[in-house]
């Protein structure tokens, strides 16, 4: 059995290889998806000496699958968002205090303290519907602030407008969290001179907007928050960490979270540091689902382990990886 409080320890890149090695022999073990997913490649934990060996299972059987390697007892049910009548996500959580351990050090990793912060969150499509463990974590982040002035907003801006200069002026740490298209929404109706302001973008027009590059959004959101740069959270439905960006556009993983790249032609080969690919995710918090995980993302890695998005797919299918039905 994995010791979990292992995984939020890692502080080297030889406890990250060795665990990780560890946690896929104990999910090829556990987990029968991943399993019959691995038999289909021939491979097998005696196989595999490194990182760069182990299978990375295409996130849309978390569509189509129970991904689990664990027997306990489902807490909770995390799921994405979808056009009416498509099939979504679902990543089944046996141990919710594995995901919090994952959100509350990573954020601290890289931003301190969440209770120094107010917390204002602008995420009116994930409130709109249940499932959502982007709420999930800013509302524990919301409870953990030490200022009562955090909070969720939805159809009111313009509180949030004077809730955010008022705080603003007077010297208090924040954090305004949102949705791309919510942002864009909020600044095209006010302008601001944020001094005191960390503005943090989570991804996604989700329809509400048209698509923008990252240089373009940020460009805007800079000019309409009066800040000096736009920051970034990097997660979804069928990880239980998050990667950020500080306002350069490149993501930095915690400790326990790893971003590789694979061949667009081929989803087999990894690719090195510095070519555009698709993007392979090593999430140990994933202990209990999967923690080898192919994205539908497009994008490069770097020599320091950051990495940056720079779009999806075209097609719906990572080629090469749909070699199984189940």
């Amino acid at each position: 059995m994995i010791n979990t409080n292992a995984i939020f320890s890692i502080s080297s890149e030889k406890e990250f290889s060795t665990l990780a090695l560890d946690i896929f022999k104990f999910q090829f073990e556990n987990n029968p998806v991943y399993r019959s997913f691995c038999d289909l490649l021939y491979t097998h934990p005696s196989d595999v000496k490194q990182i760069e060996d182990i299978p990375f299972l295409p996130i849309q059987f978390f569509k189509s699958h129970h991904i689990l390697s664990s027997k306990a007892q489902i807490q909770d049910t995390f799921s994405s968002s979808g056009t009416t009548g498509s099939t979504t996500s679902k990543h089944y959580v046996t141990d919710l205090s594995i995901y919090e351990q994952s959100f509350r050090k990573g954020f601290e990793e890289f931003y301190g303290a969440i209770k120094d912060y107010v917390i204002l969150a602008l995420l009116p499509n994930y409130l709109e519907r249940k499932g959502s463990s982007l709420i999930y974590m800013v509302n524990d982040m919301i409870q953990h602030s030490n200022h009562p002035e955090s909070g969720f907003y939805l159809n009111n801006i313009n509180d949030l407008k004077q809730q955010l200069i008022t705080l603003d002026t007077q010297g208090k740490k924040i954090l305004l969290i949102g949705v791309s298209f919510a942002l864009l929404d909020l600044v095209e109706q006010y302008q601001f001179k944020l001094k005191n302001t960390i503005v943090m973008e989570t991804g996604g027009m989700k329809g509400r907007r048209k698509e923008l590059v990252r240089d373009e959004l940020h460009a805007y959101l800079k000019s309409g928050f009066g800040v000096s740069k736009i920051h970034s959270e990097y997660g979804m439905t069928e990880l239980l960490s998050q990667a950020y960006s500080l306002g350069d556009g490149r993501f930095k993983c915690p400790n326990w979270m790893r971003v590789l790249t694979r061949d667009p032609e081929d989803a087999l080969t990894l690719q090195n540091i510095n070519k555009t690919g698709g993007i392979n995710v090593i999430d140990l918090a994933n202990i209990n689902s999967c923690s080898f995980i192919a994205t539908q993302d497009l994008g490069r890695t770097y020599k320091d382990h950051s990495f940056e998005i720079i779009g999806r797919f075209d097609s719906s299918d990572i080629r090469g990886c749909n070699l199984m039905v189940l």
